[in-house]
């Protein structure tokens, strides 16, 4: 099973000396770009999971081309 946590700056270094000291906890800290995917990606799934449920009204495709 797969984690990921959010940890203050300052507790960072404790943390993963505890995490370390566990024979069957693997510890791959992720570059701030990587969590940026990570967050975006999940915000998107949530919406869409709105869409899906019809608690969100998704918007229009010619729209969304014009803007870009």
């Amino acid at each position: 099973m797969k984690f990921v946590l959010e940890v203050k700056e300052n507790k960072v270094e404790t943390l993963m000396a505890l995490l370390n000291d566990l024979p069957y906890v693997k510890t791959k800290p992720l570059t701030p770009y990587k969590a940026k995917v990570l967050e975006d990606t999940k915000e998107a799934v949530d919406e869409l999971n709105l869409v899906l449920s019809n608690k969100l009204e998704a918007g229009d495709a010619d729209e969304l081309l014009n803007e870009l």
